[in-house]
């Protein structure tokens, strides 16, 4: 019961996944320093320091064996977290004790443990997002050529079609893939860099042999999976860093609740709605309500990465010269709560898209109020090819116009503006010819067109190349 009088992180006791949990845990934090130690050690005895194989060979055999409690108490003792975490591996590998970070300095287990652990969970988020992705891209294929309204200024505008307006949000997401994908290509490791990014203590080891220098920086950086290097850093690699990821999954948040919010209006207009399972309870009054509570969740959720993104930019601008600390307990707390909430919002997404529910009768009863509205330039044209005067028809539908929305919105009755047009005799139209103008596939363009245009050029390449990504298996808690 103790555990239910301490704060608990709804992030990891609601939203986020164990794979995205596990990524920013302390065992995986504190292996890989003690993987960060070996590769240091490898490196060194590689290019000629007195370090043996049977000292490494202790080290690989002790990744695991963590012993937290004792590096608890040297923590206190100490007040320094990776002295404490030298000691503790130390005490499991007496042999190699003496020569564990040997060199180096604290950012190099810190700093380049939190950009391997940042380059694995942008790794994870784009494959959840081409996932999310590739089930929109089923979405729109199937209803590509299904006339709906479209909006501007939330008011009826000119028809385009469901699976367009789909396309709308796959092609947000396909840049916020793009970005991400950039970043993790770019994403530079800070490597062995010493005490204020000098390497005059790596220069000294190896008798001011400057190559040796350069090698080791190298060589740990491939041994830890990066090929790219900073070649220049202070103590610490800089924070701009943190602060181009950050915006990235600020981006992925912006572009999920445009999405969730479209959908969220969509669903109270009746036409598409998120999942709804047989036992779900939309309000614990109201027993009939379906509630969004999905989208809602993930617009609630991306506004908290917008407002995450920003602590980076601000950490950036006042680190002083080569670094300070105040840098520390915010990163702690917004890099990993942006990359689990971004996991918690691409899992929703993917429960989402895998199970929208689209009611195509109420869609076309919506279209069908409208369009005889939006019909009237082709009735004018017509008219005008049967030799009505263009403005005169203009005026004469301009008036109907008005007294048939007048009685759908103070009467609240059907739109009878065709009925109208069709027995004003200043029209040159009747009714078989007004009403074969209304067919709504004659008013969505190249709707259809361009999605297919858009899903084979842009959207399958993209989800052909992370074909390995394809499939994930999501567990929505609440």
């Amino acid at each position: 019961m103790d555990n239910l009088k301490t704060y608990s992180n709804p992030l990891n006791e609601r939203y986020a996944s164990k794979e995205m949990q596990y990524i920013f845990s302390p065992h995986k934090k504190f292996t890989t320093w003690r993987k960060l130690w070996i590769a240091l050690a490898e490196a060194e005895k590689e290019l000629g320091l007195n370090i043996t194989d049977e000292q490494i060979d202790e080290m690989k055999r002790n990744i695991e064996n963590i012993d937290f409690d004792y590096a608890k108490e040297k923590e206190k003792e100490f007040r320094h977290d990776v002295m404490a975490h030298v000691h503790t591996f130390g005490k499991a590998c007496p042999k190699a004790m003496p020569i564990i970070h040997l060199g180096a300095t604290s950012a190099f287990v810190g700093d380049n443990t939190d950009l391997i652990v940042m380059k694995e969970a942008a790794e994870l988020t784009l494959k959840k997002l081409i996932n999310v992705i590739n089930n929109l891209k089923t979405f729109a294929l199937k209803y590509k050529n299904i006339p709906t309204l479209g909006f501007t200024h939330f008011q009826p505008a000119q028809l385009t079609t469901v699976g367009k307006r789909a396309c709308l949000w796959i092609q947000d997401l396909m840049l916020d893939a793009g970005d991400l994908i950039f970043q993790i290509d770019e994403l530079r490791f800070r490597g062995v860099k010493g005490t204020t990014g000098t390497q005059a203590s790596f220069l000294k080891l190896f008798e001011n042999d400057h190559e040796k220098v350069k090698k080791l920086d190298q060589l740990v950086s491939q041994k830890l999976g990066f090929d790219k290097v900073l070649k220049i850093t202070g103590q610490t690699y800089t924070r701009k860093q943190d602060s181009r990821i950050l915006k990235t999954l600020a981006g992925v948040a912006e572009s999920a609740h445009k999405m969730a919010t479209d959908i969220r209006l969509l669903q109270n207009m009746k036409e598409i709605e998120e999942p709804f399972e047989k036992k779900q309870i939309g309000s614990s009054a109201m027993a009939y309500k379906r509630n969004p509570m999905r989208t809602e969740r993930i617009c609630s959720l991306s506004r908290h990465i917008i407002a995450l993104s920003t602590n980076p930019y601000m950490t950036h601008a006042v680190q002083w010269f080569e670094r300070t600390l105040d840098d520390s307990a915010g990163r702690r707390i917004s890099i990993p709560e942006s990359f689990l909430t971004a996991d918690a919002i691409l899992d929703l997404l993917y429960n989402v898209t895998d199970g929208l529910v689209v009611y195509e009768k109420m869609i076309e009863k919506h279209v069908m109020e409208e369009l005889p509205f939006m019909a009237t330039e082709n009735i004018i044209m017509e008219a005008v090819k049967k030799g009505a005067s263009r403005q005169e028809m203009h005026e004469v539908i301009r008036e109907n116009s008005m007294k048939a929305a007048s009685k759908v919105k103070n009467e609240g009755l059907e739109n009878n503006l065709l009925n109208m047009l069709a027995a004003d005799k200043r029209i040159p139209l009747d009714s078989d010819e007004i009403n074969n103008l209304l067919y709504p596939s004659d008013f969505t363009g190249r709707s259809e067109s361009q999605v297919e245009d858009f899903i084979n050029n842009e959207v399958e390449p993209l989800i052909n190349k992370y074909k390995s990504f394809i499939g994930m298996d999501v567990d929505i808690k609440v």
